[in-house]
């Protein structure tokens, strides 16, 4: 039979998004996939089971026996349909299972059966992750980081926005990175965050900056982990910080907090939006009860109960302002000043958002 075709050109697969299709198991996609991927799988989390039970007790051959036995006719057809489907609507997609061997292999051949042809990963996941894995921990080698710091509401991820050679810690992990940054929407796993990672630095670094712009974060942006390393080489790099008028950092921390965060719980709760948002919000703040103290977490809390009752009463959100004041005074400027003191060397500039935009651009000029 013709060899079929194998690819493990990456750095080409992440620099044109390429579509991937993965014919592994659900169960082993939802611990971590790449990008522009979809899971198509060869067998079901079941029929993975049995023929890996049929692997360890009788052997490779007995254990393929099985897979076909398990995966023919009207299954089977219908896997190869949407495996060949997917490719006629990207025509460039690629294919890939675990070490890129006897799932991806049969699969390239059925397509194949069906006049379709495609190219697997050489080497699957397995390969393509340790290349990401790998362009991260050596990425350090090829640019200078700057960090854009700065109290809580001041707009630094706005800012992030207006900087291209910037990477969004907190928009890849799906977080706001703070105390009430949880999402309605999940976050991804850590295999996933640190892909997304991996593609964002190549991306970056293929169009030639040498200068990476990353908000303030610790080593964990909700509940993922930047890698270890590359955190620690954040970590010490120069700070900027991001200077905005308390006014207006209320109404950015407002936005957030309570118009945007309401509106996402409409869109995925039919029944009891509010109650499910508030009862998040309720939780948000027993987190940083022992960081506040007694007194001012019965305050917080008595403040969120007066603007929810308004709300519930006038439909009114004004009386959230109030509560977001105390938030930004009595706890997040706190532990801002502590750590802010802390890095008082690192700091080599200050400035509102379009003074930092003019320095970063100057900076930028030469790219």
């Amino acid at each position: 039979m013709q060899e079929l075709p194998q690819s493990d050109d990456f750095k080409s697969i992440v620099l044109n998004n390429t579509p991937l299709i993965d014919v592994r198991a659900p169960i082993e996609f939802n611990k971590g996939a790449f990008k522009n991927c979809v899971n198509l799988p060869l067998m079901n989390d079941e029929e993975r089971h049995l023929v890996g039970i049929k692997y360890k007790e009788h052997g490779n051959v007995e254990a393929i026996k099985l897979g076909h036995k398990l995966v023919k006719d009207e299954i089977k057809e219908s896997r190869v349909k949407a495996w060949c489907d997917y490719k006629m609507q990207h025509p460039n997609a690629l294919l890939y299972c675990f070490r890129g061997g006897q799932r991806s292999k049969i699969s390239q051949e059925w397509m194949r059966e069906s006049k379709i042809d495609i190219t697997r990963l050489r080497g699957g996941y397995k390969a393509f992750r340790s290349y990401l894995m790998r362009e991260i921990e050596e990425s350090p080698k090829h640019f200078k980081p700057i960090i854009i710091g700065g109290r809580t509401g001041s707009g630094k991820t706005i800012l992030l926005k207006d900087i291209k050679n910037s990477i969004d810690l907190e928009g890849l992990a799906n977080h706001r990175g703070s105390s009430f940054g949880r999402k309605i929407t999940p976050q991804p796993t850590q295999i996933n965050f640190e892909n997304a990672l991996a593609y964002d630095l190549i991306q970056k670094l293929d169009y030639g900056f040498k200068e990476l712009y990353f908000e303030d974060e610790g080593k964990y942006v909700g509940g993922v982990c930047i890698p270890k390393e590359f955190a620690e080489y954040l970590s010490s790099a120069p700070l900027i910080i991001l200077e905005t008028p308390e006014s207006q950092r209320i109404e950015i921390t407002f936005d957030e907090y309570v118009v945007q965060a309401q509106t996402s719980y409409k869109s995925h709760f039919e029944k009891n939006a509010l109650q499910e948002w508030a009862k998040d919000i309720g939780e948000a703040m027993k987190r940083i009860n022992r960081r506040l103290g007694l007194e001012r977490y019965k305050v917080v809390c008595e403040l969120f109960e007066d603007a929810l009752n308004e709300q519930m009463k006038n439909n009114s959100l004004n009386l959230y302002k109030t509560w977001v004041k105390y938030l930004l005074n009595e706890y997040y400027d706190p532990m801002y000043d502590y750590q802010i003191e802390k890095n008082a060397s690192r700091i080599v500039f200050r400035g509102n958002s379009e003074e930092i935009l003019s320095y970063v651009k100057e900076k930028s000029s030469g790219i």
